[in-house]
């Protein structure tokens, strides 16, 4: 279910959470199904359990998961990740339209691809 990268620069448990977002966005995990244990987890990947402790805390406090004390984490309504990922997605897309201005890419070429990715909708 979760793959790790280990030789990727991007942080292990920040994996865990993307791929737990990534999970709930496919609707391969439902609102209220219960996640893996930390320690059955942990075991599976074979990391230290602190690492998916630290996910999941994250996961929490951003609303994707809630836990019930002695039952474990569960899943949240899929609209936390939903925005979750829409301002990561934002975030990401911010930094590609700096650099693409930096490579001299000129505004109408990036406003033509977006008309084509999103079909020739006229937006207002």
């Amino acid at each position: 279910m979760i793959e790790l990268d280990l030789q990727s620069r991007t942080p292990v448990y920040l994996q865990i959470k993307e791929r737990v977002i990534e999970l709930i966005m496919m609707e391969l995990l439902l609102p209220d199904e219960k996640l893996p244990s930390v320690r059955s987890l942990a075991t599976e990947l074979g990391i230290n359990p602190n690492t998916i402790q630290k996910a999941y805390q994250e996961l929490e406090s951003e609303g994707v998961i809630y836990t019930v004390g002695g039952k474990g984490c569960f899943v949240s309504r899929r609209e936390h990740a939903e925005d979750l990922m829409q301002v990561r997605l934002v975030e990401n897309l911010k930094e590609t339209l700096r650099t693409a201005k930096l490579a001299g890419i000129p505004l109408d070429e990036l406003r033509h691809m977006a008309e084509e990715i999103y079909g020739g909708e006229d937006p207002c």
